[in-house]
């Protein structure tokens, strides 16, 4: 399975109603909640649901997927909830393996569950860094390495697994203060429905001004 293929995750949405929850991502509500509303980019946006949150909250969000049938979905969400929010998201089909946002415009670029291997991994994270405005920050989620001793479905190379200390450690330390490198537990249902507990690595980082 690759994790960073169109038309794996297209054939996906497709064959689903829904694929997610409809929820936002709780570390991005639990990280962001308290920051004042700007610019946001939702990488890897999906179904829409962080993006819609962020509307919710105030934010002008650039939603970026490279799923047509998921960005539709999303705006279709958005749509009903008012023009209000609907009016606060823009849309865009991209790859992100290769696309490069605006440098040094976003207050919040926040990547939620972005697995890779590590060098497109590194790049990526490298060019959402640098996206974000001085004085914003970067939020960075995603599985940690000890999920693959438990009976979630997990990315099968070594590598696409991540710590919020490797990420920050990417970071120029002359350019950012790392305010939160978290393994947070957080209790989830397997594939077979017993509730276990998994990790995310959590990584948020102000831009300094």
């Amino acid at each position: 399975m690759d994790l960073f293929d169109e038309v794996f995750w297209e054939e996906r949405y497709r064959s689903n109603a829904a694929v997610w929850s409809g929820r936002p991502n709780p570390q991005l509500v639990a990280e962001a909640s308290d920051l004042a509303a700007g610019a946001a980019l939702d990488v890897g946006s999906g179904e829409g649901a962080d993006a819609l949150w962020l509307a919710s909250q105030g934010w002008q969000v650039t939603a970026v997927d490279f799923s047509t049938t998921a960005l539709r979905r999303g705006a279709e969400h958005a749509g009903s909830l008012g023009a209000d929010v609907a009016g606060r998201i823009h849309w865009v089909h991209a790859d992100l393996t290769t696309w490069a946002p605006p440098e040094r415009h976003f207050d919040l670029v926040s990547a939620q569950f972005m697995h890779l291997a590590e060098a497109p991994r590194q790049a990526l994270f490298a060019r959402l860094a640098t996206a974000v405005a001085p004085g914003g920050t970067l939020l960075i989620v995603g599985h940690h390495p000890s999920d693959r001793h438990t009976t979630m479905s997990r990315p099968s190379m070594s590598d696409m697994l991540f710590t919020a200390e490797q990420v920050g450690d990417s970071l120029d330390p002359a350019q950012w203060d790392v305010l939160v490198a978290d393994t947070r537990p957080r209790a989830v249902n397997d594939p077979e429905g017993r509730e276990i507990t998994i990790h995310d690595a959590v990584l948020r980082a102000r831009k300094r001004p």
